[in-house]
């Protein structure tokens, strides 16, 4: 009891824990408000040594604890000696993505993920989003993976720099999009191949479920169904293995 109340008075509902060096030293990076970094003892000479002090040239305060607390406040997570304690990171809005699509003086380049639901495959979409240039990611409050530390880790720092978007009804932000002119390509099967599509312009790319993939009525608002060939026995790929190609070909494109 004791130390679940040491640990309830270290966080609060608003805030959100970052382990391991690569999420924190992306975090200081991008400027994102830090409370304070927390140090394992011991730790003397590497990475989180160098994340603590560019934590105080910034005027975060930098806290030694025993290894056991930080064992305890990430579950047993791999923290790598080092831990950030953060505001929780805000979701953007369907605005914000089509608003930095404009400031970037480009066509609208977004990924809707239509109920996807393990946070690995969530940051690895993330991160190649970020990587192909696209302008933000919208996923759904239910039923999907939000923004949890396994996604942070699995983005590996893409997330200080995407935009994600959370909505109640994905069909409903797919006509948002429509309404400023954005051509929908929903990842299925049974598609055309996705090396002979016309991906120009304003793109949205909706990536379904792992195992029931895109929902009738999301497949039913895409305005072109895309597929990839598979020369092999298996009859699909990973989602975010299959979002990956996607994406890449659809920069290759624009």
């Amino acid at each position: 009891m004791a130390n679940d109340k040491h640990k309830a008075e270290e966080m609060h509902a608003s805030d959100e824990l970052l382990i391991g060096r690569n999420p924190i030293a992306q975090a200081l990076s991008s400027g994102r408000p830090i409370i304070k970094i927390m140090v394992a003892k011991g730790v003397s000479t590497g990475p989180a040594v160098e994340i603590a002090a560019k934590a105080r040239a910034a005027g975060i305060p930098v806290q030694t604890v025993e290894r056991k607390k930080l064992d305890y406040m990430t579950s047993g997570a791999a923290h790598q000696g080092v831990a950030a304690l953060c505001a929780m990171k805000d979701y953007a809005s369907i605005d914000d993505i089509l608003k930095l699509a404009e400031e970037r003086n480009e066509a609208p380049f977004v990924i809707i993920l239509d109920e996807i639901e393990d946070p690995h495959n969530l940051g690895a979409i993330i991160r190649s989003a970020e990587c192909a240039g696209a302008h933000g990611v919208i996923i759904k409050k239910r039923h999907a993976a939000g923004l949890t530390y396994t996604v942070y880790k699995a983005a590996a720092g893409a997330l200080e720099y995407m935009p994600v978007a959370r909505v109640n009804n994905i069909t409903d932000a797919i006509e948002r999009l429509k309404e400023h002119n954005i051509w929908v390509y929903g990842a299925d099967m049974d598609g055309e191949d996705y090396c002979r599509t016309d991906f120009s312009g304003g793109v949205a790319l909706v990536i379904g479920n792992e195992g029931k993939g895109i929902s009738r009525l999301v497949r039913e608002n895409c305005d072109v169904i895309v597929s990839l060939p598979l020369k092999g026995r298996i009859n699909s790929l990973n989602a975010s293995v299959a979002a990956g190609i996607l994406m890449y070909k659809i920069a290759e494109k624009r």
